[in-house]
């Protein structure tokens, strides 16, 4: 499924999409000199992405808070945390899949790049099972992944270097989308900036920096010179979820605005010199020696929770009617139509089920399904029966119930394995092969498929047997179901379609 979202418009006046699933696979770097606009086009990014996916967003200047206020962004102010207590809130942030901003507005340059390390690290080392699709802004990259050291200590350099390039060239397989914004190209380090594979490139005038940005947008060094001439907002743009040829875009207007403008010109206060010297020169105030207060951290667990519900509350769904029987029927065969249709895909039975549930979500919403859509835990019965073949209706049946109990004396990664064996037994159909059954356990290895077999029967669920030829049946215990005689060497195509 594509979502292209509205990032303005092109030099030849046809709407800049851009195509938001490429973008999760590929990353993105933007670049320009300081007022070119790129935290404009962050934050027309932010909010035309909003409703898709998670967001969280590295904000050294406090820039991006307002889109709390709009979007349901939970703010973190990195000043009041520990190391700690960030690392742990990035965690609980994906796992609750909650939208965020790290304020790390008031910290010095050490301070900054500790605290996001910690809260990147909480956003990458999380279990697998929460690795849904999220994208990652970081804006003025080159302070946390600078190309040579600074004032700042090898340690710190060391751990936020180390998390942002673990975001940039790990952070994909984890479901983490990493989009920098960089000043000046010169000063980010290069095995960061390298894994990127779109550019948004913006005004700029030292000749090194427009040079490494013609190189990466494929352009002729004598071309180079057309940076200088972009104007504010516009960028020249290029990569799998934008162009494929180097094309000038400007982008469009946004909901919110920072919480600092652009400095605008102003009189000055009509004041005489003697007041102006007797405020300025007046004696410095006595120093107190007060103990620092201390205030006591919030518990973030909450705050996450809070922002979830006022993220819900912000853009409520109308209640629906009272629905009858057969409108809620048909309700779940479309919900069963979309579950089948992702599992209809190639690589379907190798996705984590995080990334399945996340598309399953946004496309139950496509349909007009959100007041339906099952929770994470639902969702894998509703997988475990939908790999064994059995509908919503199939599965409340009586003789089926009884199946599920017995399926789920096994691990849950087994169940769907179980389920299909036991619908081929009641079908009469052939064993399904160690291909298919490797399949359905989203493995490749036709040894684990042949292990899976003899744990299950080692827990008194099923017996195998082999017939002269070396065709398997498997007979389900109790129930007295058993297959077809089958090749467990055939191809998981041929009955594959038992786990769709």
């Amino acid at each position: 499924m594509t979502v292209a979202i509205e990032m303005g418009h092109t030099t030849a006046g046809a709407p800049a999409k851009l195509d938001l699933e490429e973008l999760l696979a590929t990353r993105l770097l933007v670049q320009g000199n300081s007022g070119s606009g790129k935290s404009h086009l962050l934050r027309r990014l932010l909010e035309q992405s909003a409703p898709w996916v998670q967001q969280t967003i590295i904000d050294p200047e406090g820039d991006f808070v307002s889109l709390g206020e709009r979007y349901g962004h939970l703010v973190i102010d990195a000043e009041e945390h520990t190391e700690r207590g960030l690392q742990a809130a990035g965690e609980r942030a994906r796992i609750h899949r909650v939208s965020t901003v790290l304020n790390l507005e008031g910290l010095d340059a050490e301070n900054q790049m500790r605290r996001a390390a910690a809260f990147l690290g909480g956003l990458f080392e999380v279990a697998r099972d929460h690795w849904y699709p999220m994208l990652v802004v970081v804006d003025e990259a080159q302070l946390f992944a600078p190309a040579v050291a600074g004032e700042v200590s090898d340690e710190a350099r060391k751990l936020s270097l180390g998390a942002m390039t673990n975001l940039m060239c790990r952070g994909r397989k984890r479901g983490l989308a990493g989009i920098i914004a960089t000043q000046r190209l010169a000063k980010l380090a290069k095995n960061v900036a390298a894994e990127a594979s779109n550019f948004l490139m913006g005004r700029t005038f030292l000749d090194i920096d427009m040079a490494r940005a013609a190189d990466l947008l494929g352009m002729e060094r004598r071309q180079a010179e057309a940076f200088r001439d972009l104007e504010r907002g516009q960028f020249m743009a290029l990569g799998p979820a934008l162009s494929r040829r180097p094309l000038g875009l400007r982008i469009g207007p946004t909901d919110t605005s920072p919480r600092n403008g652009t400095p605008r010109l102003m009189p000055l206060p009509e004041a005489a010199l003697e007041d102006a010297r007797a405020i300025i020169l007046a004696a410095p105030p006595p120093d107190t020696m007060r103990a620092p207060r201390r205030v006591a951290s919030p518990d973030l667990l909450d705050q996450l929770m809070a922002a979830k519900s006022a993220a819900l509350e912000i853009r409520p769904e109308p209640a629906e009617p009272q629905v009858s029987a057969e409108d809620l029927a048909e309700r779940r065969e479309r919900v069963d139509r979309v579950l089948r249709a992702i599992l209809a895909q190639p690589d379907a039975g190798f996705r984590v089920i995080g990334v399945l549930y996340q598309e399953f979500v946004v496309r139950c919403r496509i349909e007009g399904l959100a007041s339906v859509v099952p929770d994470l835990p639902a969702f894998r019965r509703m997988l475990t029966r939908a790999r064994a073949g059995l509908g919503a209706e199939t599965s409340e049946d009586d003789v089926w119930r009884d199946v599920s109990v017995r399926a789920s004396l096994l691990p849950e990664d087994m169940q769907g394995v179980f389920m299909m064996i036991a619908r081929a037994a009641k079908e009469g159909w052939p064993c399904p092969s160690d291909g298919a059954i490797a399949r359905a356990y989203g493995s490749h290895s036709m040894r684990r498929a042949r292990r899976l077999l003899t744990y299950i029967e080692e827990q008194g669920l099923i017996v195998c047997q082999l017939d002269g030829t070396g065709k398997r049946t498997v007979t389900l215990v109790e129930l007295a179901w058993a297959t077809a005689p089958g090749d467990p060497n055939a191809e998981g195509a041929e009955q594959g379609s038992l786990a769709l």
